[in-house]
């Protein structure tokens, strides 16, 4: 089943690009990923929701991919959730969510803050109100430290990545990698998200440095406001996402679905593929049903 892309409109009219695939009839599924990643981070989930009835929507995040950059520099968190209440009001049926890092911050903002009822069911991919300190600098300082200058060549980029992914098989450029990089007049390529977006990220990162909470309390109490059925993934090699905060997040959301994927870090969705497919489905399924069902 081919997919093909659409315009959505986000919050306060933001262009938000999205690829959608799945028969018509099916429930919607918003894929939100992470920060830093786009739309094609969920192709072959994409493709196994559509084989289960599921209509998947793979978003592009404000100032990510082929979504419109936010020209006053909006991306904080509640921006972010803004979309996609906005994106999923549009539907005749409330739709899934399966947010990935940021995708999942959002989603926990837009159902536990913004608007509850937003969503038929929430499923966070390795993110919790409590985060690992060590794990977030890690994430932060990847997506900051070629921001500005970009890179020579493609190569170049692959080169980054493979240092940041040890645990993976080092790799070429592909042609998957060109879309997350866009060539400039200046001849070098950059990442395919606006640089402003990690500014905010850094500054928060920083205030968030300074003080005890870590900012965890507005996302705890929109957890602890969590009504609809919740599935809690985490990658059982994840930095940021502890078996503490595992417990925490249990704690304030006592109703919620837990799965561990083995072998897998903060960026489940690419380790473990076909495990973390599994999980997403078998979760739906027993939570909704087959996806074209009426």
């Amino acid at each position: 089943m081919s997919s093909s892309q659409v315009l959505l409109v986000g919050y306060s009219g933001h262009s938000i690009a999205a690829l959608i695939e799945g028969p018509e009839s099916g429930l919607p599924v918003l894929l939100a990923h992470g920060g830093g990643q786009t739309k094609r981070a969920w192709k072959r989930v994409s493709a196994m929701l559509a084989e289960h009835g599921f209509l998947s929507f793979a978003l592009d995040l404000r100032g990510h991919g082929d979504s419109d950059w936010a020209i006053d520099g909006a991306y904080d968190i509640v921006d972010f959730a803004g979309d996609l209440v906005a994106i999923a009001g549009g539907f005749e049926r409330r739709p899934v969510l399966i947010g990935a890092s940021l995708g999942g911050l959002a989603g926990l903002m837009a159902e536990g803050e913004v608007a509850p009822g937003t969503f038929a069911s929430l499923t966070l991919v390795d993110i919790a109100p409590q985060m690992e300190a060590g794990g977030v600098t890690r994430v932060v300082g990847f997506m900051e430290a070629h921001a500005r200058e970009g890179f020579a060549s493609p190569e170049e980029a692959a080169k980054v990545i493979s240092e940041y992914l040890p645990h993976r098989p080092s790799r070429k450029a592909s042609s998957g990698l060109a879309y997350y990089l866009r060539q400039k007049p200046d001849g070098r390529y950059y990442w395919h998200w606006d640089p402003a977006f990690i500014d905010g990220v850094m500054r928060r990162h920083a205030e968030r440095s300074d003080s005890s909470d870590f900012g965890r309390t507005e996302l705890d109490e929109a957890a602890s406001r969590l009504a609809l059925p919740v599935h809690l993934i985490r990658g059982g090699s994840s930095d940021l996402v502890s078996p503490e905060a595992v417990a925490h997040f249990l704690e304030l959301v006592p109703h919620a679905e837990y799965s561990d994927i083995a072998d897998a870090t903060h960026m489940v969705v690419g380790d473990q593929n076909d495990a973390f497919g599994d999980a997403i489905v078998e979760f739906l399924m027993r939570t909704h049903g087959k996806g074209d069902a009426a």
